[in-house]
């Protein structure tokens, strides 16, 4: 049988333990789809969502890389293992000495713009090697610190050492690391304990469906599940163009939009998506990736 051309959106509710490559591949056989990609991998260790993108929904990957996420996180202090989370091996045990007001103070210092090295367990690439593999065979190769932004950081809940965090910050950012740097400036170790996903931009948790659920769905009912290519693209501006703009813009060719605020935004034309165009300071929207015509 072969496979079909669907263009949208599923928001996943990953389970802890398969990889987002296996979790994509499943769906992609459940709903028989041609053409398949996600909007950012979860670990094997993290659940929740996961934009699955379907079609012409592909073309859209970046602007859910690029987005703000939001994740609960839960930091077990007192314990650094070697993975800098739950999988991996204790190297290093402190104690634990933390009250409220100096935990309160260490969540105020990394809000903002912080610079983070990223850990080794990473798929970051030194000599086209994945650093994880390089820590995997014991070797430890110097990261440059990076900018990321911590948009907000909040206690949710502490249990002894176990704290519970809500956090929304840049694309870019190792909670992991965000857990080992908190329990140094704690003065004392850390690891990530478990991590859920609950936001993507302006898609949440509560829009997605369990795997477990789409594989109890008939057909029809699972692909109730695709949502419009667009809500991949709804924290970006939007911009309606009339018939004689939206014809340039869908030739690859620049047309005139003054007032639009200079960056990426969703472009339409009588209700229908385009793509997504840059606006640049000249008053000029650019065509970025556009939606291909039937």
């Amino acid at each position: 049988m072969g496979r079909r051309k669907l263009d949208g959106v599923l928001l996943l509710d990953k389970p802890v333990g398969p990889s987002s490559s296996a979790v994509l591949q499943a769906v992609k056989r459940l709903l028989n789809a041609d053409k398949a990609g996600h909007a950012g991998t979860l670990d094997p260790l993290a659940s929740g969502l996961l934009p699955l993108l379907f079609g012409e929904s592909t073309k859209f990957a970046q602007f859910g890389l690029d987005a703000a996420k939001e994740y609960v996180a839960e930091v077990r202090l007192g314990a650094a293992t070697d993975t800098g989370d739950a999988e991996g091996q204790v190297v290093e045990r402190r104690p634990v000495e933390v009250d409220e007001k100096r935990l309160a103070e260490a969540l105020d210092r990394f809000r903002g713009e912080i610079t983070q090295v990223p850990p080794m367990y990473s798929a970051l690439k030194k000599d086209g090697q994945p650093l994880y593999a390089l820590a995997r065979a014991g070797q430890t190769v110097e990261r440059e610190a990076r900018l990321v932004t911590i948009h907000e950081m909040e206690m949710v809940s502490r249990k002894e050492d176990l704290l519970r965090l809500r956090i929304r910050c840049s694309k870019g950012t190792y909670v992991r690391q965000l857990a080992a740097d908190l329990g140094l400036a704690l003065g004392t170790v850390a690891h990530l304990a478990a991590l859920r996903r609950t936001a993507v931009a302006g898609l949440r948790l509560a829009q997605a469906v369990t795997l477990d659920d789409l594989q109890a769905l008939g057909e029809a009912a699972r692909l109730a599940w695709l949502l419009p290519p667009d809500r991949l693209l709804e924290h970006l501006p939007r911009v309606d163009l009339e018939a004689p703009q939206a014809g340039h813009f869908l030739n690859g060719r620049a047309v005139r939009l003054p007032g639009v605020a200079q960056g990426p935004v969703r472009v339409y034309q009588a209700g229908a998506l385009l793509g997504v165009g840059e606006s640049g300071p000249a008053g000029e929207l650019q065509p970025a990736r556009l939606i291909a015509r039937a």
